[in-house]
């Protein structure tokens, strides 16, 4: 992986530059997980990117800025390497743009070439924030905290999932489970990856215990955050097996950027996309 842009001392960039941006091919992570390139996939979803740190100059030299919120598909067959996409959006600082539109539309049209598939994007200026109606300023994620739970760890457990079970002994049920122990690291620089995670699930009872321990077993895994997320999608549907799942966490934010993968097995609307205490 010494390729990427993240991995090396990199100047930030003066002009203009759509060739920073970095794919990685969605297939050579999701092929860990038992999925076979152009086999159909076990979830639908979406990665929710929010940049906090993009601004372009108006067409009289006068700097303007924007937070933007990118909607990628999971079926999109690359993602883009964050540093990478940083670097991006630091190129368009000295860039003149006409209007807002002019600058939504070279965002398109810059990251849909490079993840192969279209992509959603929404442009907010800071006083559409005061709206906090349609804006709200934060909100933690609902259910059934596992962090309460008193359990011994061992520090060097992985997440494995043999970790995982459900009663089935018991009446299928459905249930909500959030944790704030998610922290993954970057599988590039070892830089630790912050997140809380909400697993909402229809089936039999899942072991609360073992499903903890196996959150907190990605502490030592070196993922990206959207393979995380399939992982933990993945490993519960297959030692569960429940009839419905959904995974979403939310990860904290790192330069400028925090992305927030989403993935389901059942027609669920897309989450919220509103910041927690830790965003």
């Amino acid at each position: 992986m010494s390729e990427f842009v993240l991995g090396q001392q990199s100047a930030y960039p003066n002009q203009y530059d759509p060739g920073l941006l970095f794919p990685i091919p969605r297939a050579q992570n999701r092929k860990k997980l038992g999925i076979e390139e152009g086999s159909r996939l076990p979830f639908l979803g979406i990665d929710l990117w929010n940049a906090f740190e993009l601004s372009w100059l108006n067409p009289k030299g006068k700097p303007q800025i924007a937070l933007v919120e990118f909607t990628i598909p999971a079926e999109s067959p690359f993602m883009i390497e964050s540093k990478s996409f940083k670097l991006y959006l630091n190129s368009l600082n000295q860039h003149p743009f006409e209007t807002l539109e002019a600058v939504r539309v070279c965002l398109r049209h810059d990251l849909s070439a490079v993840l192969g598939s279209p992509l959603q994007i929404k442009l907010l200026q800071p006083s559409e924030l005061q709206d906090q109606k349609k804006y709200p300023l934060m909100q933690e994620l609902d259910g059934q905290l596992l962090d309460r739970l008193d359990i011994e760890v061992n520090p060097a457990q992985i997440a494995d999932p043999a970790l995982l079970s459900a009663d089935q002994s018991s009446a299928p049920i459905t249930q909500t489970l959030v944790s704030h122990l998610l922290k993954s690291n970057c599988p590039v620089t070892g830089q630790p990856d912050w997140a809380s995670v909400q697993i909402h699930y229809q089936g039999r009872p899942i072991k609360e215990e073992g499903l903890l321990r196996y959150i907190i077993g990605f502490r030592n895994l070196g993922e990206f955050h959207e393979h995380c997320v399939e992982k933990i999608f993945c490993d519960i549907k297959n030692r569960c097996q429940p009839e419905k799942l959904s995974v979403y966490a939310r990860y904290t934010r790192r330069g400028g950027l925090d992305i927030n993968p989403f993935r389901a097995d059942f027609n669920a609307a897309w989450p919220n996309n509103i910041r927690h205490a830790r965003q």
